[in-house]
Parts: C-alpha cells; structure tokens; sequence
C-alpha cells in the first residue's frame, strides 16, 4: 500500500504475512512508536512529510473513487435537503446487556452498545470499536447530534477493556470524554490511524497509542492480532484539520474466526472489500455500516447504504454480517428505522435469509461456538439460531 513509512519498520505490514509472533499488549514505551533519530516522521507537526498512495505530505486522500463533497454541496444539502421526521427517543427493544468479565476459548460474544461501538469478548481479551457513551456527538456540550437511545450496556457494567480499535476522528467515532473514563479505569491500548494521537493526547499525555497505516498488524496478545485495512472515507475535528489523519478499517484475527469491523465507509466499487478479501479471505463475521446514507447524492461517497452493505457482505463471502450506524443519532435524512427496512429489502433483492445480516440494537448480543455458527440474543431474551446457509 505505497511507501513504507520510516519510522514504522518495527510494525509487520500485511504484504508481508508475517505470523506475529505470541505477546502480551504493548506497555506505554513501546507502543507510542516515536520515530528513530534522523528519521522522517509520517505527518510532522506542521502537516508534512513522506508521501504514499494515500498521503501527499500534508493530507490524506482516497487513492480511487469518488471524492469527498466539498462546503458548497454542504450548504445545499442543509438549507434544501428533507429530513424524515425521527420520535423524541427510540428505545431499543432489548434489555441493557450485562456481559461477562471475559470469553475464553474459542467462542465469540458480540455485544452492541450504539452507534459504531461494539463490544467483542473472544480469547480472553476485551476489545471495544469506537467507544461513545456521551450524550452528544459534537465539538460543543450545547449543541449536536444527541442520543435517542441509551449505550446497550451500562459503563458501570463494562468488563476491563484490553484495546480500543479507533476507525478515524469524527466525533460520533472518536469521543474524547469516553477515552478518558477509559484510560482512567482500564488503561487500555489504543490502536487508531496514522495522525489521530496528537488529538488523543491533546488533553492528557499518558495514553498507550498505537498509531498504524493501512497494512499494518498489531498484535492484541497471545495470537490474537488486527491489522489496519483500506476505508473510503474522511475525517476532521475542526474545518482546518480535513482529512489531516487517516481513517481505516480493521481485521481482527487469532481469535478463532475472523473479524472484519468496517469503520465507516463507502462501498467504492467496492474495493475495500476486494482487498480483505484478497488479504485475509472471507471473514467469519462482518461488522458493516448501513446507516447515514440519504441523500444519496452527497453521502453515497462515504456512507453505504444498505444494499451497498448487502453487497460488500456478498463479496467478503462473510459467514455472518451485523449491521450498526444507524438509530441512535441523527446524522442524515433517512428516518429512524428506514436503514432496518431497507437492509430487509437488500437482502429479499439479493436472496439472502435476514438472520445472516442482522440489524443491531442497542443491547443486542451476537454469539457463537465458532464465529458464524452460533445464535442471537432476540428481543424477549430467547436465542435464535444463525445458520450458515
């Protein structure tokens, strides 16, 4: 994927399919990765540096397909878009989950807080997606998209989290008061794409942060490992930072299935899902994005909409697909469950049973044996078998 950065040759990279060798979480000093003496960092402070397919020294870009919608097109979509009215809450139908201290062995538990955030419990460690437990996803306390439902599992119930898997810095992604409760409770390792630790220690120096370019792997310990994958997508935290860090996928594997967390993302033409196709073959379980999608003229370069998610579970050969970004904030012009009735309607179109592409809800739990073979907490606690086919 381009250049190899100087100061990340101790990062294996996914070309190399490397085995990564049994270890434990990285400690603060070997994880912040600071550059070798003499070395050229990948961003420097003022934006520049060395250059690779998806970086040009001052910002990052996606090498193919569409771009991404500039201000004028902006302003045109708030002042003339039709927002479908939403309630004044949307409670989920599930109960708050009470997960476990931990998994062990070769099952799998998946629970969904809201939103991008997941809860993945396999292999005895705790990993959590774009950790947001806040009210509102936004620069300011006042103002923002805010929640309709709350997170499906209490903080006070959240087990010890090993890793937080970072996608990019939006702030419905990236939620800064969220990463401090963690780091002053858990203190976690945080693993993010190139450009976003600058942001996270902004306010605090202490962090264990791996920063990553697309390709790399970073083990999670023991032969539990993920690696960086290609997103089309953007981000910023103010108008002047666009697109000044990275913004990823990832590939979670040695937890004994496969598991592919999208970030957010476009479908691309679908080469984000060609390459972990390519790279790791088909996934057990697909965590797929199908929300924040209308209008489809502005959003359709970032955000899949559900048959593009149907479609991308269709090429990744996935066993199992959970669908989650949608529901609880309001972010786009689609109504609250339009992405649930779509996804149903992608899958009828594309012949697929609706239990292999679930819609998640707050407080939903998704578990298995051996990922893809398992069952799903149903909304009046039962299970309902998942099969393959």
């Amino acid at each position: 994927m381009g250049r190899r950065h100087p100061e990340r040759r101790g990062i294996p990279r996914d070309e190399d399919r490397l085995d990564v060798p049994a270890t434990d979480i990285p400690t603060r000093d070997t994880a912040t990765r600071d550059p070798p003496a003499g070395d050229t960092p990948a961003m420097s402070p003022d934006g520049r540096g060395a250059s690779s397919d998806h970086f040009d020294g001052k910002r990052f870009f996606n090498p193919h397909g569409a771009g991404v919608r500039g201000l004028r097109d902006l302003l045109r979509w708030r002042f003339r878009g039709k927002r479908e009215p939403w309630p004044p809450s949307l409670p989920s139908p599930f109960a708050l989950d009470v997960p476990p201290s931990r998994v062990d062995g070769a099952a799998v538990r998946i629970s969904f807080v809201g939103h991008a955030t997941f809860l993945i419990q396999a292999g005895g460690l705790n990993l959590l997606t774009d950790p947001v437990w806040s009210e509102r996803v936004s620069p300011f306390r006042f103002a923002g998209p805010s929640r309709y439902n709350p997170p499906g599992i209490d903080f006070a119930d959240l087990p010890r989290i090993d890793a937080i898997l970072l996608s990019h810095g939006h702030y419905d992604h990236m939620d800064l008061e969220t990463l401090c409760r963690l780091w002053d409770r858990d203190q976690p390792h945080v693993i993010t794409p190139l450009g976003h630790a600058s942001v996270l220690r902004a306010g605090r120096s202490d962090y264990t942060v791996t920063e990553a370019d697309w390709g790399d792997i970073i083990p999670l310990g023991g032969r539990a490992r993920v690696t960086l994958v290609p997103a089309h997508h953007w981000t910023a935290r103010w108008p002047w930072d666009r697109n000044k860090a990275l913004w990823t996928g990832f590939v979670i594997e040695g937890l004994g299935g496969a598991i592919y967390f999208a970030g957010d993302t476009g479908f691309d033409n679908g080469r984000p899902f060609h390459h972990v196709m390519r790279r790791h073959g088909p996934p057990d379980l697909a965590l797929l994005p199908i929300g924040a999608y209308e209008p489809r003229w502005f959003m359709g370069p970032q955000h899949m909409n559900p048959d593009d998610a149907v479609t991308a579970f269709r090429l990744l050969s996935a066993r199992q697909a959970l669908g989650y970004h949608w529901g609880t904030f309001r972010l786009t012009d689609e109504g609250p469950e339009q992405p649930a009735i779509d996804l149903a309607a992608a899958l009828a179109a594309h012949g697929v049973a609706p239990n292999r592409f679930l819609p998640m809800r707050p407080g939903q739990v998704w578990h298995s044996g051996a990922v893809g073979s398992g069952d799903a907490v149903d909304a009046d606690g039962g299970r309902a078998e998942i099969p393959l086919t």
